[in-house]
């Protein structure tokens, strides 16, 4: 079982993922779960940091036109991430990647974006226990 860094509510340079080899690997091998409007790709990778995950947010422009629209529902994302990344930092002990997608094409407010995320990372947590 590997030792991490300890997790704070903070999002910071070291858990975003910003490496386009592991995007594109997230997105060619990655595994996926989902709570509607939100879509999880992840995939259990050996990076280089010493945070266990490193996760990026992703919405279409196909569905946002508007770049506000896409950066507001992409903040919201990263805060709801950021205040519900305990629930995984305390029950993984393995190293992870992660995309959060953004899948309808309404803009949702923030509380109901955040109970998706808690359930969404539930879900991904018994899919990874099994």
């Amino acid at each position: 079982m590997a030792t991490f860094v300890s997790m704070q509510f903070t999002f910071n340079k070291k858990e975003k993922l910003k490496s386009k080899k592991l995007i594109e690997r997230l997105f060619t091998e990655g595994k996926s779960v989902s709570v509607y409007p939100l879509k999880l790709l992840y995939l259990k990778v050996e990076h280089s940091n010493d945070c266990a995950i490193q996760a990026g947010v992703s919405v279409s422009k196909r569905k946002f036109k508007n770049a506000v629209d896409r950066n507001r529902i992409k903040r919201l994302l990263r805060e709801a991430f950021r205040n519900q990344k305990h629930i995984i930092s305390e029950r993984c002990s393995y190293k992870y990647i992660f995309m959060f997608l953004y899948l309808d094409e309404n803009e949702k407010n923030y509380v109901f974006i955040e109970e998706k995320m808690t359930n969404l990372l539930q879900k991904f947590l018994k899919k990874t226990e099994k």
